[in-house]
């Protein structure tokens, strides 16, 4: 099975409990994963984390840029579209949610993983009552797209800090 992970999982890990002077091994797991092919991100989860000026965007540059698959496919592309026009055509998001949804790398994370059959990882919950941001596990569920936390995808990979 191989993960596809959104950008708040990197920006919430490297701002909080995974800093990366706290907890070098959670990145170098990460990297292990990648070295075997089980986790990636996207080209555009790249882009939005490359704007900072941080630890972070350091690091996506120099030890993770390689983890980002491109998005650039005619299949990514048309499944990118089926799922922009059922956010667009559901009556439910308000109109700033489904603009931000099409501005965003959130689309092309959840085209990726229906592509290429992965698992998106992602710190959004699930919750179908949300109107003001389209959430990326409704998303999912309506495309039967398997997603977790990084909690869950760290207990699936059996990975433990020693």
């Amino acid at each position: 099975m191989e993960y596809v992970i959104d950008a708040n999982i990197f920006i919430e890990a490297s701002n909080r409990y995974y800093a990366f002077d706290i907890a070098p091994p959670f990145w170098d797991h990460l990297l292990n994963q990648v070295a075997t092919g089980t986790i990636c991100s996207i080209d555009k989860v790249g882009a939005e984390i490359a704007q900072g000026k941080d630890d972070l965007a350091k690091w996506s540059r120099t030890r993770f840029n390689h983890a980002y698959e491109t998005t650039a496919s005619p299949e990514i592309a048309n499944a990118y579209r089926r799922i922009i026009d059922w956010v667009q055509n559901n009556n439910h998001f308000k109109d700033s949610a489904k603009t931000e949804f099409a501005n965003c790398a959130d689309g092309w994370i959840i085209a990726y993983a229906l592509e290429n059959n992965c698992t998106v990882v992602t710190h959004e919950g699930f919750d179908l009552v949300c109107k003001r941001k389209v959430l990326i596990p409704v998303v999912c569920r309506q495309f039967n797209i398997p997603f977790l936390n990084t909690f869950e995808m760290l207990r699936a990979l059996g990975i433990r800090f020693r």
